[in-house]
């Protein structure tokens, strides 16, 4: 059920009807809006494709090394606009993008990812061992594999050394892309488990962008549905889960069993979404 704490929470991170264009020519967001409150958790949820992950670039200004730009609308954080800002000032204000594909240094120990994550920091060597402690607690398996090489650890290993290194900026806000890609079920809840703990007892915000959406609602507090770079709906996490549409076309879950969606008498109310 959702935190109504959650609710009255004040909003962090505003998006206002934006329009994302690829080599001046590609439509890719349409009219995107959606905020994220202070201290919650809300899903980006969609297909392959959708526009998650340009939604996540467009916010952390990582476009321009694709040939993309926001034509339209406004982001703000805190109130402030950021689309001017550099990545970098991006993260000194608190606010972190976590890659689709974990891209972790390959070549550099898990200890060395960490440690890469708190570049940006001014608050001594104390503080920042103190932070890769507290990384170390949520996961004592990178602990375990501190001295690796990156590059020879498992997928799930490098999704935890990406999120932990996010975490050695004290972020805010963390823009997380796919966590559970390629992963196995068993890790893709112990990673969602730590984000929810971390969310809980450490502050952070989300805004996470899966295409599973079974496990993404049951850890968000506020879910938006994209498709086809516009968003169709969007609601509570546990309205999302029990609306008959989101059970149909995301869940795989109808009175008559799993079917597509052509196969499907509200196929035209889908279509009408995105009209």
């Amino acid at each position: 059920m959702l935190d109504t704490d959650k609710t009255e929470a004040a909003t962090l991170l505003d998006v206002n009807n934006i329009e994302v264009i690829y080599n001046h020519v590609i439509l890719v967001l349409k009219g995107v809006s959606l905020s994220v409150r202070e201290g919650g958790i809300t899903a980006l949820l969609g297909g392959n494709g959708a526009g998650k992950t340009t939604t996540l670039k467009a916010i952390s200004n990582l476009l321009q090394s694709e040939r993309g730009e926001v034509t339209k609308g406004s982001i703000l954080y805190k109130g402030d606009r950021i689309q001017d800002l550099s990545p970098s000032d991006l993260v000194e204000r608190g606010v972190v993008q976590v890659m689709e594909g974990r891209h972790c240094f390959e070549h550099l120990t898990i200890e060395e990812n960490l440690l890469t994550g708190a570049y940006t920091r001014r608050d001594g060597s104390a503080a920042i061992k103190a932070d890769l402690d507290m990384v170390y607690g949520y996961f004592p398996r990178l602990e375990e594999r501190r001295g690796s090489q990156a590059g020879y650890t498992s997928g799930g290993e490098q999704q935890m050394c990406a999120i932990g290194r996010a975490l050695m900026s004290r972020p805010k806000m963390i823009l997380l892309d796919e966590p559970s890609m390629g992963l196995a079920p068993q890790l893709v809840e112990e990673i969602f488990g730590i984000v929810k703990s971390l969310n809980e007892e450490q502050g952070v915000s989300f805004l996470l962008a899966e295409q599973n959406t079974n496990v993404a609602l049951r850890f968000s507090h506020y879910g938006y549905i994209l498709e086809s770079g516009r968003i169709v709906m969007d609601g509570p996490a546990a309205e999302l889960r029990e609306n008959p549409d989101v059970k149909e076309f995301y869940l795989g879950m109808s009175d008559e069993g799993r079917k597509s969606f052509r196969d499907v008498r509200s196929y035209r109310r889908r279509k009408r979404w995105l009209s």
